[in-house]
């Protein structure tokens, strides 16, 4: 399925027999809370899902934004009216991060039928509310392994054996900045792949072929070579596999990402332009 829907589509699916689910998942790194603005203005029916609360556990050992607990999950993605065969559509307001990490995790707990609102909500012409919805209980069950996911380990042999690609800004993989972790830097081997370059100026995808000579240009290709993904926490490096998908590849995610590496002294660092 294509893991992208535009707001043309989505209005048509909406005024069809079976619409979407449709999640809010406004987030900003460091930035205010996205439930202000939802309940400000939303698209008819959204419901509001919290990243750093529903969509990921407590930060710690396991990164800023570890997997949540699966069972949680489960009951968040219930209380917003998703069932087995529910079709889910997402969206954030800003960069496409939140959105695509609910995605992936809808995409990891085996629900198949989600797709990522191109753009976002900067996207939708159509009309916005403020009432919260009261969606009826669905019934999906997390069967969590549909897609892969890398441990910290995997991701060191992706990037040895693979092709490993560091979503962060090029400052932060080269190690210039690092305004969160406790080490600047990136995980030896990996290629600086910046999200950034995954969207047009609107924040809507490249075309699948443009995305795919993009990673090919970085060294994806071959049935053989694995591709992983990281960024700082694991919310990035999701839109990054969203483009990954467009572009006809299966991405590994490593979840704990930097935040989880550089909290481990016995982890090497590399800095520079270089994959180390």
């Amino acid at each position: 399925m294509n893991p992208i829907i535009s707001a043309a589509e989505l209005a048509h699916e909406l005024a069809g027999p079976t619409p979407p689910v449709l999640l809010d998942v406004r987030y900003r790194l460091g930035g205010p809370h996205g439930r202000p603005e939802y309940e400000a203005g939303h698209i008819p029916g959204a419901v509001f899902v919290d990243l750093d609360a529903e969509l990921a556990g407590p930060p710690g050992a396991g990164g800023r934004h570890p997997l949540p607990d699966v069972a949680a999950f489960g009951a968040v993605m219930r209380r917003a009216g998703i069932s087995a065969g529910t079709p889910v559509v997402v969206y954030d307001g800003d960069k496409g991060w939140g959105a695509a990490r609910a995605w992936w995790m809808l995409r990891w707990a085996g629900h198949d039928d989600v797709r990522v609102l191109d753009g976002g909500l900067a996207a939708w012409t159509g009309p916005l509310e403020t009432a919260v919805p009261a969606p009826k209980e669905g019934t999906f069950e997390p069967k969590p392994g549909a897609l892969p996911l890398l441990d910290a380990d995997e991701a060191a042999a992706t990037a040895r054996d693979g092709l490993l690609l560091d979503a962060r800004a090029g400052e932060r993989y080269r190690g210039e900045v690092e305004p969160l972790d406790p080490v600047a830097g990136h995980i030896p081997g990996a290629v600086s792949a910046p999200t950034t370059e995954n969207v047009d100026a609107e924040g809507r995808f490249l075309a699948p072929e443009q995305l795919a000579a993009r990673f090919r240009a970085l060294g994806a290709g071959g049935t053989d070579r694995a591709v992983g993904v990281y960024c700082g926490s694991g919310v990035s490096a999701a839109q990054q596999a969203v483009a990954l998908e467009l572009a006809g590849f299966r991405p590994a995610l490593y979840a704990g990402s930097w935040s989880e590496w550089s909290n481990d002294p016995d982890r090497p660092v590399a800095t520079g332009p270089e994959r180390g």
